[in-house]
């Protein structure tokens, strides 16, 4: 009982903040979980579709009832390196609990490469989390959506009109600029500080925060057309709506676990992903507007300008037949494409 009132205290679910409460809460579930679990096994089994019990990776011990290994995971040791002494014990291929989810572990190249390839589809669909259900246009944002039609469909276009050949050479002109223009603004930096105080005859760069803010302004060109970090000021509110989104979305909540717990939102979370999630589309809403306004008056509405950004080429070649395949209206469809985290 103590160990599990650390856990509960401890860094991985920091919004448990009631531990009295909720160990009562979890003596009562586990009660359940032991009884319910014995009742399925012998009952139940799971079987192969021609009969017979299905062979599964074996299960790392350790496990405890309803959250399953994410004790070990919040130790004093990296979780990368808890799953590295699980595959020196279980062997490469193993399961671990997350709550009331399986997790299917590869440590090694042999197996990664199989699920990769042989078994891609299997794997390509991504765990349904309460962050994604808020934060991604409802599985609109094709990193994020289930495979099918629309995730194929989605993917090609992403291909042939983002990270084609043809379209990288045609976008080396914006990477080259935001190089050039970085190396200004230390120029202005340098020459700035070096007048101001007598003496100065060196600049201290932030290397890390210099190569983030070239590529989040090469990406954000290419793909809306401005450059969302830079020195005016105008969009910190952006940045600031893009980061959130970007933490809120990695965060496992205890609900993603424990999917019966989510009526608590528990720590305020999932209400937090919604005011993000409002934000967020008001900005990709507001770009999208600026796209529509500007193709309206240059009066080309039909022709995909190879010069144009990504919003602006999807913009031209998304019609009425995508909305209909697809369950998305057209919009949502080009700002779920558009939306893609800044960097770390």
């Amino acid at each position: 009982m103590k160990k599990l009132a650390a856990f509960i205290d401890s860094s991985l679910f920091p919004e448990l903040a009631a531990p009295a409460f909720l160990i009562a809460i979890f003596v009562l579930l586990i009660s359940f979980h032991f009884a319910a679990n014995f009742i399925t096994r012998r009952r139940y089994g799971r079987k192969k579709p021609g009969g017979g019990l299905q062979k599964m990776p074996p299960e790392a011990g350790g496990s405890w009832p309803l959250i399953g290994h994410l004790h070990l995971l919040d130790g004093p040791l990296p979780p990368h390196l808890v799953l590295g002494q699980m595959a020196d014990k279980y062997g490469p291929l193993f399961t671990i609990r997350l709550g009331l989810r399986k997790a299917v572990v590869a440590n090694n190249w042999e197996v990664a490469k199989e699920c990769l390839t042989t078994n891609d589809r299997a794997f390509a669909t991504r765990p349904k989390t309460v962050g994604l259900d808020r934060l991604s246009y409802d599985y609109a944002v094709v990193g994020f959506s289930p495979y099918g039609p629309y995730w194929r469909h989605i993917r090609k276009l992403s291909t042939i009109e983002l990270l084609s050949n043809q379209r990288v050479e045609l976008l080396r002109q914006v990477r080259e600029s935001e190089v050039l223009a970085s190396l200004r603004d230390i120029c202005k930096e340098y020459h700035r500080k070096s007048t101001a105080s007598t003496g100065a005859t060196s600049l201290l760069v932030d290397m890390k925060r210099w190569f983030g803010d070239i590529t989040m302004n090469t990406m954000y060109r290419i793909i809306v057309g401005k450059r969302i970090n830079d020195s005016s000021g105008d969009y910190e509110n952006e940045k600031k709506a893009l980061k959130n989104w970007s933490e809120l979305l990695g965060r496992f909540l205890v609900s993603d676990g424990l999917p019966f717990l989510r009526w608590l939102d528990l720590g305020g979370y999932e209400k937090a992903m919604k005011s993000v999630a409002k934000e967020i589309d008001q900005i990709l809403q507001d770009w999208l507007d600026e796209h529509k306004a500007r193709r309206h008056l240059d009066g080309e509405a039909d022709r995909v300008n190879k010069d144009q950004d990504f919003m602006g080429v999807m913009l031209s070649i998304l019609g009425a037949d995508d909305a209909e395949i697809h369950s998305y209206d057209c919009d949502t469809i080009n700002k779920a494409t558009c939306l893609v985290p800044p960097p770390t």
